[in-house]
């Protein structure tokens, strides 16, 4: 594999390292520990799209974008952020704060002698537990893996039999007869158009149509994976669930931490005897609401993608970004039949906010203007992670600090 973090466009007379080889993707594939896996994932990545960048003209592959999207995901799988956005929306929310006053109102009832100064606290720190955050890091794991240990693996591939010469006229036709024939997600029909748009754009010398032929392959290549995605990225935005009787068993642990053998009597009596006591109602109550408020949580947290240089995207916003000049106006008769189906608002970013994220259509219009859009961005191609991140990734660890 390349040296960890090498910058291929570097000046100077060394040859750039070897990029990643379809062993190494499989050795990145096999690691069990899914924050680790994440984290070599998003560098395997960064080092394919460098090589294949020297080969187009500097320009961003999908391997570019894959950089950033692998790394916001890494953000889900560790659940950074999550839990505390939930508690500040907890806080925040007027639906919500009803209803944590409505649970400490039962408490007060099922607990008179007790003093319940900060029972909103623990009303609050119940509902996070209970949210199940952990489940869409196991949905956005999975994505993650599913989709880098096929496509990434196809551009190592390319990458190998470009490094050895044999990618001429009969190679590249060989290289795309062994993928799949057929529609996504079984069939990589799209892949197999994507490397042959690759393969020219090598050759291309007019900048506008070599632009347009990585557009192409780009948005082919995110359409194929779009549609592999759909089952996890449903997963991930429908994970957070709140059992109300689960709720209640916390609600109780924070009251009574001392006392196993009074809780599981507490609940056992009350349930042979039918009863509905105010905690369990309160928690029915708060359980709905704290269901769609994570589900928000979760659906905003999804829709973000960092950029470098600190460059927030919310993808449920417009895409505040132009076209760049070579790809203001398109040409190309394949690249405009494509985008027909994709980008209902032609040539333009208005209307690219993705109203909901688990819908295809809905998110292919964005991803496919917003690899228009920045295309010839070249800070794309920066390392998503400092030399010293990457000596840690590299040895199997998880660096310390913000990622």
């Amino acid at each position: 594999m390349s040296q960890p973090g090498a910058d291929v466009h570097e000046p100077g007379g060394s040859a750039p390292p070897a990029p990643p080889s379809v062993a190494d993707v499989e050795r990145i594939s096999a690691h069990a520990e899914p924050v680790v896996r994440n984290l070599r994932i998003t560098q395997c990545y960064h080092e394919l799209s460098r090589a294949l960048s020297t080969l187009t003209g500097g320009s961003a592959n999908w391997c570019t974008f894959a950089v950033w999207a692998s790394k916001q995901v890494g953000r889900s799988i560790r659940q950074e952020d999550l839990e505390h956005a939930l508690g500040r929306l907890l806080e925040s929310s007027p639906e919500a704060t009803a209803g944590v006053e409505f649970a400490v109102r039962g408490l007060r009832r099922a607990f008179p002698g007790r003093a319940l100064d900060d029972a909103g606290r623990w009303v609050r720190r119940a509902v996070v537990a209970t949210a199940r955050l952990d489940a869409v890091g196991d949905a956005t794991a999975k994505g993650n893996l599913k989709v880098f240990e096929e496509i990434a693996r196809e551009f190592a591939r390319f990458l190998a039999a470009c490094a050895d010469g044999s990618l001429d006229e009969d190679g590249i036709a060989e290289f795309c007869a062994a993928l799949r024939p057929g529609e996504p997600p079984e069939g990589q029909r799209y892949l197999r158009q994507a490397f042959a748009r690759y393969h020219l754009a090598m050759t291309a010398e007019d900048p506008k149509q070599r632009a347009e032929l990585l557009l192409l392959a780009n948005v082919e290549v995110g359409l194929h994976e779009q549609t592999r995605l759909q089952p996890e990225i449903a997963a991930a935005l429908e994970a957070p669930v709140v059992d109300p009787r689960e709720l209640e068993r916390r609600l109780l642990d924070l009251l009574l931490p001392d006392n196993r053998v009074l809780r599981w009597l507490r609940l056992a009596v009350l349930t042979a005897l039918g009863r509905r006591t105010p905690v369990r109602v309160a928690s029915e109550q708060l359980a709905d609401q704290a269901r769609a408020l994570a589900r928000r949580v979760v659906t905003r947290h999804v829709m973000t993608l960092a950029l470098p240089g600190g460059e927030l995207l919310d993808l449920g916003d417009d895409l505040p970004a132009a076209f760049p000049p070579p790809l203001a106006r398109l040409t190309h008769l394949e690249l405009l039949a494509l985008l027909e189906q994709v980008d209902p608002t032609p040539d333009s970013v208005l209307g690219t906010a993705a109203r909901d994220w688990s819908d295809l259509p809905d998110r292919m219009h964005y991803i496919a203007d917003m690899f228009r859009c920045h295309a010839l961005r070249d800070d794309l191609l920066d390392p998503p992670f400092t030399a010293a991140q990457v000596a840690e990734i590299t040895e199997g660890r998880r660096p310390p600090g913000r990622l």
